[in-house]
């Protein structure tokens, strides 16, 4: 009977929410189809520790996908490093969806470059949108750590959007 309930607690879980999960673990992996692979590795670690777990369902499912992302920017370090910064094309007077394309390739590449803490920190604060205190609670440390995080990944990122490269890019909320 235990298993019913908690099958249809996830179920409505994704109904509710699974769109927003699923961009989340697009851009802590970095495209789509790793996307979904994070996705699913949290929802295969969700549905075995299914009755261990006393609380909310989608906090759980955020930290893992967020610690499955750590884990696997650690074990691809080196690989980052060698990823060149691809340029946001030449400047046009009216900006099309290349451009466009092109700029959020920058952005996820610039984002790959950043060590873990500081890439789980500026994507809760500027994609998820969430407060430092909120951050801090996903992440389990301080809202000061999170400031932190968020101030050296976004120097880290501006100084590869002005460090040689064709790159001008803005990390901004309206264009992230």
């Amino acid at each position: 009977m235990q298993e019913a309930q908690d099958a249809d607690a996830l179920e409505s879980l994704l109904a509710e929410r699974g769109i927003h999960l699923m961009r989340t673990a697009v851009l802590l992996a970095g495209g789509r189809q790793d996307g979904e692979d994070l996705l699913q590795a949290a929802l295969e670690r969700l549905i075995r520790q299914g009755r261990r777990i006393t609380g909310d369902l989608e906090g759980y499912l955020r930290r893992t996908l967020y610690n499955l992302a750590t884990d696997r920017w650690r074990r691809q370090e080196t690989w980052r490093r060698k990823l060149p910064l691809i340029g946001a094309g030449q400047e046009e007077t009216a900006p099309d969806l290349t451009a466009a394309v092109d700029l959020r390739d920058a952005l996820i590449r610039a984002l790959h470059l950043l060590p873990p803490q500081q890439r789980a920190a500026v994507v809760l604060r500027y994609w998820e949108q969430m407060s430092e205190a909120e951050a801090a609670e996903v992440l389990g440390c301080s809202a000061g750590t999170i400031k932190a995080a968020t101030s050296r990944g976004l120097r880290r990122m501006r100084e590869l959007a002005d460090g040689g490269t064709d790159n001008d890019f803005e990390l901004t909320e309206n264009r992230i």
